[in-house]
């Protein structure tokens, strides 16, 4: 026999969308395709780019509460979000359901840091340095003094992002991520790996690794490594 009991089957992840119009190229988590299973969205009204990152995401908890809740009751085994700012809920959000809820890129600075030799540390990568609070951080686990650096400022992907812009150069916006990670290795010699923050990101990931040569860690790959214990293979076995 096969129990019932969910709206929706097959999709194991669930994610909390904020309400933008950019772009969303292969590789962003908004663009369906990116993914190699299925996934359920849900949009957050009203939680702009600008209103979750440069303003905190004030009073915004209750709606995110809510839509963890719905994507719960349709059926997904675990939720993620598409902005690493939204590391500020983790606790609200994980007591408001039953299943593992994964905010931000940032919760993976401590296995990132577990993975270097002692002489190396992991930096981030944000796309708004001057927004990135303790709060932030804090509730994301990420030790105290990690390196930090950022496309606020540069010509293109912070004000697009966090403009909400309808138009995206792909080739700029990788200028600005290759460029500022190059800024924060050089800033900080004992970078040994580079976290994303930003889940805009994880487009300009190989080119970052190029530009680097030390690794790179995106909120898409923390998803994957989610996913695949939400719904682990089911291996054939051999008679």
């Amino acid at each position: 026999m096969i129990k019932g009991g969910k709206s929706i089957y097959g999709a194991s992840v669930g994610i909390l969308m904020l309400e933008a119009r950019f772009p969303r190229i292969l590789g962003d988590m908004g663009n369906a395709g990116t993914w190699s299973f299925p996934v359920l969205y849900k949009v957050v009204l009203d939680a702009s780019p600008d209103r979750v990152v440069r303003q905190g995401a004030q009073g915004l908890l209750d709606a995110f509460r809510t839509a963890a809740q719905q994507l719960e009751a349709d059926g997904v085994d675990g939720i993620t979000t598409n902005c690493g700012f939204l590391s500020i809920f983790q606790d609200e959000l994980s007591a408001a359901v039953d299943i593992p809820v994964l905010t931000s890129s940032l919760m993976q600075l401590r296995a990132v840091n577990a993975l270097l030799p002692s002489s190396r540390r992991a930096g981030i990568l944000t796309v708004s340095r001057s927004s990135l609070t303790e709060a932030h951080l804090s509730a994301a686990g990420v030790p105290e003094g990690t390196p930090i650096g950022t496309t606020e400022g540069r010509m293109h992907f912070t004000e697009v992002i966090l403009g909400n812009s309808l138009e995206l150069d792909p080739v700029a916006a990788e200028a600005d991520n290759v460029a500022a990670a190059e800024d924060l290795v050089a800033e900080n010699p004992d970078t040994g790996a580079i976290v994303l923050e930003c889940t805009n990101m994880a487009p300009y990931a190989a080119a970052i690794r190029g530009a680097t040569g030390i690794p790179v860690f995106s909120h898409l790959s923390f998803v994957n490594w989610f996913q695949s214990s939400l719904s682990p293979p089911d291996w054939p076995r051999k008679t």
